[in-house]
């Protein structure tokens, strides 16, 4: 039996990958989320067949989740990746009805997140990254705050999606969805700097980003270094990467940046997900960037 299940996790993986075109690291979530699914029929039913799962043993894999302290976030995507695989199941003839489909998700209040102060942000900016001299660490940092690209965007940026003379980055997002972000002059001359530093290994030529080892970034290294960054400046709790995509969209915003073109620079798929940051046009995306931007040196058009 479990070569039966493994064969149709593979299956169903590869079809999120070449047909749904899903990132890498969504791959990996998908795939963790089923293993963890797996484990637990197994120990509970004494089956390997989780083909045969129905209703109640979805719920009480939702309530062994809750009672070791998963977050209800974390608990509805592992339910959506199973609503995935049994609905792909459902379309294969595997099965004839798909023991998630009166689950619903768990209802929560997404925790609100602070993000950092544009004054806090001055302070590193103009301060602290005065006296710094690792050229990767800045650019690392500013890249993330004055695009609002996420970790795992900027740890895969590609060489050639960067173009320093147009002020522009080729951004490949979620769904393998491309957007163009514009950049500013100081931004620009800043990843110039760092590419006098850049010395990548063969194998990661094709990245823009590299480590001092020549190797391609991990979403790890990033964090750490935002982190400490950031440290240095705020005692808010949240200090990661994600934050600094947030403190963008909402300075931006505060800033007078249109809603709908904020979404487009945040490749974000619904103005749902985007009015998360509204607290309170960019007239051509490139030339009210440089307006609203706290960061821009000057109203100009890219």
């Amino acid at each position: 039996m479990f070569y039966i299940y493994k064969s149709m996790r593979e299956k169903f993986l590869d079809y999120l990958q070449l047909e749904k075109r899903y990132s890498p690291h969504t791959i990996i979530s998908y795939r963790r989320d089923l293993e963890d699914f797996y484990s637990f029929y197994l120990k509970t039913e004494s089956s390997e067949d989780i083909l045969k799962a129905d209703k109640k043993i979805i719920r009480n894999f939702i309530v062994q989740l809750s009672e070791n302290g998963i977050s209800k976030r974390t608990i509805n995507r592992k339910l959506s990746t199973l609503r995935s695989f049994y609905l792909f199941l459902l379309k294969l003839g595997e099965i004839k009805v798909s023991p998630i489909e009166s689950i619903s998700s768990l209802k929560f209040y997404p925790e609100k997140q602070i993000p950092i102060s544009q004054d806090e942000m001055h302070v590193l900016q103009t301060e602290i990254f005065d006296e710094v001299e690792d050229v990767l660490h800045k650019s690392i940092v500013e890249t993330l705050y004055q695009t609002g690209i996420r970790k795992s965007e900027l740890c895969g940026l590609i060489f050639e999606s960067v173009n320093l003379e147009g002020n522009e980055l080729k951004i490949l997002g979620k769904g393998n969805k491309e957007r163009y972000i514009p950049i500013s002059g100081a931004l620009s001359a800043l990843l110039k700097d760092y590419l006098k530093i850049r010395k990548p290994l063969d194998d990661f030529k094709s990245y823009f980003f590299i480590n001092k080892k020549g190797k391609k970034l991990t979403e790890k290294f990033v964090y750490v270094v935002v982190n400490k960054y950031l440290s240095l400046v705020t005692s808010k709790e949240k200090r990661s990467p994600h934050i600094l995509r947030h403190s963008f969209a909402t300075h931006v915003l505060d800033n007078g940046a249109e809603i709908s073109k904020v979404k487009k620079i945040l490749g974000h798929s619904s103005l749902a997900s985007t009015q998360v940051y509204t607290n309170a046009n960019i007239e051509q995306l490139k030339k009210v960037f440089n307006q609203a931007h706290p960061r821009a040196i000057k109203k100009e058009e890219l």
